[in-house]
C-alpha cells in the first residue's frame, strides 16, 4: 500500500527519499512563509472566548494522539472545568460543517476518531475543517469554559494557548526531513515552541511518557459482550487495522503472546462486510478506531480493545500549571 511504502521510505535517508529533497526544500520554504504571514499579522488569527488546548504533532501518520486528547479532557474535568473538544472530522463525508458529535453519531459523516472521543469523554463536539467556525458552533451550543483541539498544530489561523505534541517513540522522526522526502509537517527546532511534549513509548529528554492500557476486549456488535484480556492468548487470530501505524497494533497482539495473520487496510479505511470473508474462522481483533466504523455489519466473533493513555501525575501538574500561566498572562 502507498502509506505503508511511503512510511518505509521515510525511516532512512535513502536515494529514493534524497530525490525528493528538492520538493521538501520548497516546503520548508512554504511553511516558513505561512508562520512568518501569521506571525507578522498579514493572515489572520482569531481568539475565541474560551482558553484553547492544541494537542497535536509535527509528524505524519498515527502517533497515538487520539488517546492524548482523551486523557487531557479528563485531566481537565477533574481540574473543573467544563471541555469542549474539536477536530477536523477527517473522513467525514457530511454535506456541511461544523458538525456536533454526539455518542451515537455516525463515524461515515464526522470521522471514526470524534466519535470515539465523544464517548469517550462525554463532553461536548464539534468538527469541521475550520476549526475557528468549529470553535464559534461548539460554544454556541455547549457551555464550555475550555476548549481542546484535536489535532490542528498547525492550523494557525486559531490562537492557541496551550501546545502539547505528541511524538512516536518508536518512528522518532524518521529520517529527519520534511513532505514529501521525510514524515515531517514542520523541522524538528518545531517542538522548542511547544508548553509540553509527550512521547508515546521511550521519552527523550523533557518528554513525558505515555503507555498505553488495555483492560478487555469488547465485542463489535454486542458492546455488552466482554472478554478478559487474555482471552485469545495463544490462538491464531485475524488483526484488522486501518490506522495511521498499524504495526503498533500488531506488535501488542504478538506480545500478549497471539499468532496475528496481519490485515491491513487505508487510515481511515470504510469497512465493506465482505472485507471480513476470510477462508480461515478465526476470532477477528481490530483496534477500536476501526471499530466503530464496523459496529453495523453484523460481526459476532470480532473484537477490540479500548485503550487508556497512562501519562504520570507530573504531567497533569504540569499541564496545568502551563495552563494557569497563559491565563494569567492574558488577564495581566
Amino acid at each position: 500500500m502507498v502509506q505503508q511504502k511511503l512510511q518505509g521510505l521515510w525511516e532512512k535517508r535513502s536515494i529514493e527519499a534524497v530525490l525528493l529533497l528538492p520538493l521538501s526544500g520548497l516546503f520548508c520554504v512554504l511553511v516558513w512563509l505561512r508562520r512568518y504571514g501569521y506571525r507578522k499579522g498579514f493572515l489572520s488569527r482569531s481568539r475565541v472566548a474560551v482558553p484553547v488546548i492544541v494537542v497535536g504533532n509535527i509528524t505524519t501518520g498515527g502517533t497515538g494522539k487520539t488517546p492524548l486528547v482523551i486523557a487531557v479532557v479528563n485531566i481537565l474535568k477533574q481540574a473543573g472545568f467544563k471541555p469542549g473538544i474539536i477536530s477536523r472530522g477527517y473522513g467525514g463525508k457530511a454535506r456541511s460543517w461544523p458538525q456536533q458529535v454526539r455518542a451515537d453519531a455516525d463515524p461515515v459523516m464526522v470521522g471514526d476518531e470524534p466519535v470515539i472521543i465523544a464517548r469517550r469523554t462525554g463532553c461536548p463536539m464539534a468538527v469541521g475543517p475550520n476549526r475557528v467556525e468549529v470553535v464559534n458552533a461548539l460554544l454556541a451550543h455547549h457551555d464550555c469554559d475550555i476548549v481542546v483541539s484535536d489535532d490542528g498544530l498547525q492550523h494557525y489561523a486559531l490562537e492557541r494557548d496551550v501546545e502539547v505534541v505528541v511524538v512516536d517513540g518508536m518512528r522518532r522522526f524518521g529520517n529527519g526531513w520534511c513532505l514529501p522526502a521525510g514524515p515531517l509537517r514542520e523541522p524538528v527546532s518545531r517542538l522548542s515552541e511547544a508548553d509540553l511534549i509527550v512521547t508515546n513509548g521511550s521519552p527523550v529528554g523533557d518528554e513525558y511518557p505515555m503507555d498505553y492500557v488495555g483492560r478487555q476486549w469488547i465485542n463489535v456488535h454486542d458492546n455488552s459482550r466482554t472478554a478478559e484480556m487474555t482471552q485469545f492468548v495463544g490462538q491464531r487470530v485475524h488483526a484488522i487495522a486501518g490506522v495511521g501505524n498499524p504495526q503498533r497494533f500488531f506488535n501488542m497482539l504478538r506480545d500478549q503472546g497471539m499468532e496475528v495473520i496481519e490485515h491491513t487496510y487505508p487510515d481511515h479505511y470504510a469497512f465493506k462486510l465482505d472485507d471480513f470473508d476470510f477462508e480461515e474462522k478465526l476470532p477477528i481483533l481490530m483496534t477500536e478506531k476501526d471499530a466503530v466504523k464496523c459496529e453495523r455489519l453484523g460481526l459476532d466473533d470480532a473484537w477490540y480493545v479500548p485503550i487508556q493513555a497512562d501519562i504520570q501525575k507530573k504531567f497533569h501538574y504540569h499541564l496545568l500549571n502551563v495552563l494557569e500561566a497563559k491565563r494569567g498572562q492574558k488577564t495581566a
